[in-house]
């Protein structure tokens, strides 16, 4: 028996349900439910996610069986809507659309209208008129001239020369030249017209004619939809969202009801709340006689859903609400039984065809990371999910999003609005104005941060609107493309802003008559929706109450601990209030760099270049006050927290002094000269300084260093236990491969302990960067009280990448699929986790308890925190601004696991 790749959907008979997205893709797997609760669903079937693998890894090609089961499907559609696919008295027209199982809004392709033909426009103008067909036509001749004749066919025209432009421009010639302001205004005859002209213009750009078969029609607009999961734009989004490639997507053929019949028909988006703040309140836009591709690409400003959400740019536009009440009020009613039944809230597309509404679409809304922390309040308050439920519908990775920049108050009172439009996406952005996606990539690459404008985005411009730092674009509404794309990436972005004026050939934009070229500096307020030609200051948004408490609720089933890496009492009472538990790892080399480390530096220089014991043992006892106030300080500041300290681990190649001046100052105290400096310089000089003589190395062979840093932790937690603080120091020993290396250190550290004197108890660990120390980790356990895994060079030397230089391979690699993901992002789990994982076992082989964390760049990132806690590490130690980011993704991953409980 064949393997089942077509799902029918309707009033009666339907085959599919929810929990089959990753058979159906969202899209399908929810018209599908929709269709089973009753709603106005027009029939349809789903091709399944399944089929594109085999239809893209088979040579593009339908089988014979899944050719029969679309003719069965398609006959099911014909039954349930009483019309016939290609028919020519009563002709049933279809949409073509993707749905993968992963929202990707824009990403994909749709093809509306498929089936009109000449043998089926007599039929569609009896039963309707002539001006809606030959519209619906001309929309038809654009869309799959521009997505199956071109771009399913892989055809990449020079910029400007695509088919859709060059039909969009003979439409713009016509109504200029009739002076008509909008598609509406267009009669029979001009859309008549409009179509030969098209057909001309496809024939003569593509050199072949549009297709007159409405069956051709059908599978030519399914395989364009298959072909579009690896599509330029839809790559790009799965790499940045990390949507595994091989998910596919699903392809649904659903009747066609028309929104463009007449002033009784009508086109909208909505969503069940409002996807920008959170606000429970219904949230959308409309347009009377239109498809919604007019809506979601921005060709004409919508009208506001309802009367509450009317804002200052659309407040004259008439509401669904008031033009329709009743239509309004049915549609109020599946809002609030779709949210009812799926616990979340729902973006809804509709239509309404000669006053019936039609569901199209329901799918969970893509919202900011404001509007998802308020959601998830509300509804836990609602009793529409459960706390735990309300912890995972905030991801983690959108928690940066309430920690953005917002413009600063103050500065922003005395700017000057140059103009104004709809606040899209949030938070504050200064940049350089650019025009284009290639010049928005081009500028991210140098080091810019810039401002796209665009009349509105499409999905061509994806790559550029991940590059911008804020978009701007003159038409669109709060559901069009660039509004939901910004939105899920938390992008600060203003849409609709209908006062600007493009010159993309000159590079300019004009607002309220004055021109702005290319590099004029822009600052948008996404949250207001305010444009200022000058740059304001950014700072940093204060936590607002509503993610504080989420925040508590996370905590409550994180069992995972999460500390910070820090190196000053300034990083630590940063990561103090993003809710750091401790310090994982305190350098104490960082003391060093910036401001008011002069001293410190040059005393540093000295021992570094010191001769002999003798001078080396100076320049310790001069540093040793500079190093126990940082490392007293931070204690003080983290009082009654961990605290690890590393053992100083400066790379001696950064510290040579460079210039001719600070060489001076340095010869002048050392009582030498500026040749000899150079000389004692040049000795200190390694091939591979990152696997010299640094760490444990250093420590061992210079042991005066090691003592002081010991010392300088003993005494400071010494005085402040003396002060009624409570210090929790933890030393820690860096580069080790070996036991010995431990066992000698511990020399020093009991020397030392023993001089201080004192009831002072510090544990004693390691951190873990080598291959080898992971392969002996039970040995390291003997000595070893505590593991930190340092996975930025465990990394490093598990792949034998150094990570300064892999700029010129990585991009490369990641592109063609060498590697998963960027290794010192994320944790390689296949590698690297295994070595983090065989040590874990080996390690409490030996010591029960041991306490184990890592300490790397991948503390903060929500994948390797998940790993760690399967992994079973204690705690995961990542920067100050990304402690909170740890803290979600560590109770997600015990939440996910069942293992809800007692921090370990």
């Amino acid at each position: 028996m064949a393997e089942k790749f077509v799902y029918f959907f309707g009033k009666t008979g339907t085959e599919g349900n929810k929990d089959m997205r990753n058979t159906l893709g969202g899209k399908g797997a929810n018209l599908a439910e929709m269709a089973t609760l009753g709603l106005p669903v027009p029939a349809g079937f789903t091709i399944t996610c399944e089929f594109c693998n085999v239809y893209l890894a088979e040579g593009k090609k339908f089988t014979d069986a899944v050719k029969k089961q679309i003719a069965d499907a398609l006959k099911q559609t014909e039954a349930a809507m009483g019309m016939t696919y290609g028919d020519e008295k009563n002709p049933l027209l279809v949409s073509c659309r993707s749905g993968a199982r992963a929202s990707m809004p824009g990403m994909m392709e749709t093809v509306l209208n498929v089936g009109l033909c000449s043998k089926t426009i007599p039929g569609m103008i009896a039963k309707s008129n002539e001006r809606f067909v030959y519209d619906a036509y001309r929309r038809l001749i654009m869309m799959y001239s521009d997505v199956v004749m071109e771009k399913a066919e892989d055809i990449e025209p020079e910029e400007g020369k695509g088919i859709r432009v060059q039909l969009e421009k003979i439409m713009h010639e016509l109504k200029e030249a009739k002076g008509y302001k909008s598609d509406t205004d267009m009669t029979t005859d001009d859309l008549k017209t409009l179509c030969e002209r098209f057909k001309a213009k496809v024939l003569e750009v593509l050199g072949k004619a549009f297709p007159d078969d409405a069956m051709e029609q059908l599978y030519g607009g399914i395989g364009a939809v298959f072909k579009s999961w690896n599509g330029r734009r839809a790559i790009s989004y799965r790499k940045i969202e990390s949507i595994p490639d091989d998910w596919g997507t699903a392809c649904n053929v659903q009747s066609m009801v028309f929104g463009n019949m007449g002033d009784t028909s009508a086109t909208g988006v909505a969503f069940s709340r409002n996807p920008a703040t959170g606000d429970n309140k219904f949230y959308g836009e409309w347009l009377i006689n239109a498809q919604g591709e007019d809506v979601v690409a921005g060709i004409r400003t919508p009208f506001p859903i309802n009367e509450e959400t009317k804002n200052e740019q659309n407040k004259h536009l008439p509401s669904l609400e008031t033009q329709y009440p009743a239509l309004y009020k049915e549609l109020h009613d599946i809002r609030d039984k779709l949210e009812a039944h799926f616990h979340d809230m729902q973006d809804i597309e509709f239509t309404i065809q000669e006053g019936n509404l039609y569901m199209l679409q329901c799918r969970n809304g893509k919202r900011t990371g404001t509007a998802a922390v308020v959601m998830a309040m509300d509804m836990l308050d609602e009793g529409l999910i459960d706390e735990k439920m309300a912890v995972l519908r905030v991801a983690p990775a959108q928690l940066v999003e309430l920690l953005l920049p917002v413009l600063d108050p103050k500065e922003e009172k005395k700017a000057t609005i140059i103009v104004k439009g709809l606040p899209a996406g949030p938070g504050g952005a200064v940049g350089k104005i650019v025009f284009t996606s290639e010049d928005a990539v081009a500028a991210a690459a140098r080091g810019e941060t810039v401002i796209l404008i665009r009349e509105e985005t499409n999905p061509e411009d994806i790559d550029g609107m991940r590059a911008a730092t804020g978009i701007l674009t003159a038409r669109g509404g709060m559901t069009s493309h660039a509004a939901l794309v910004a939105r899920g990436w938390g992008k600060c972005c203003i849409v609709g802003a209908s006062d600007i004026h493009i010159d993309f050939a000159a590079k300019t934009v004009k607002i309220g008559g004055k021109v702005y070229t290319e590099g004029t500096v822009f600052t948008l307020n996404g949250t207001k929706g305010c444009v200022y030609a000058q740059a304001i200051t950014t700072m940093d948004a204060s936590e607002n109450p509503r993610f504080i408490k989420f925040m508590t609720l996370a905590d409550k089933y994180r069992t995972m601990g999460v500390r910070m890496n820090a190196d000053s009492p300034a990083d630590a009472k940063v990561g103090k209030a993003f809710g750091a538990e401790g310090i994982g790892l305190f350098r104490t080399e960082h003391m060093f760099y910036g401001k008011g480390s002069d001293e410190a530096l040059f005393i540093l220089r000295k021992m570094i270049l010191a001769k002999d014991d003798a001078e080396l043992q100076k320049a310790v006892n001069e540093l040793f006050p500079f190093v126990k106030k940082s490392i007293k300080g931070t204690l003080e500041e983290m009082d009654g927290m961990p605290v690890t300290v590393r053992l100083l681990d400066p790379p001696l190649h950064e510290f040579v002094p460079q210039g001719e001046e600070q060489q001076k100052n340095l010869a002048n105290a050392l009582g030498i000269t500026i040749a000899e400096i150079q000389k004692r310089g040049e000795l200190l000089h390694e091939v591979n300084p990152m696997m010299g003589h640094r760490g444990i190395r250093l420590g061992l062979t210079n042991t005066a260093v090691t003592k002081m840093t010991i010392k300088a932790i003993f005494e400071a937690s010494k005085e402040l236990k003396a002060a009624g603080k409570n210090p929790k120091a933890e030393i820690m020993v860096p580069v080790t491969c070996s036991v010995n290396e431990l066992k000698e250190a511990k020399k020093l550290y009991n020397a030392v302990k023993a001089e201080v004197g004192g009831d002072i108890t510090i544990p004693y660990g390691t951190m873990i960067e080598i291959p080898r120390a992971c392969l002996l980790a039970d040995e390291m356990a003997q000595e070893a009280e505590f593991f930190s895994f340092g996975t930025n060079d465990l990394t490093q030397m598990t792949f034998g990448f150094s990570r300064d230089d892999i700029g010129g391979f990585l991009p490369e690699y990641l592109d063609k699929k060498v590697l998963k993901a960027d290794p010192f992002q994320t944790i390689d789990q296949e590698g690297v986790g295994q070595l983090i994982q065989m040590a874990v076992q080996k390690g409490r082989s030996t010591r029960d308890h041991l306490k184990v964390g890592i300490c790397g760049e991948q503390g903060g990132d929500p994948a390797s925190v998940e790993f760690c806690f399967k992994a079973g590490l204690t705690y995961v130690s990542c920067s100050p601004f990304r402690v909170a980011i740890a803290r979600l993704a560590a109770a997600h991953a015990a939440i996910k696991a069942g293992q809800c409980g007692c921090k370990k």
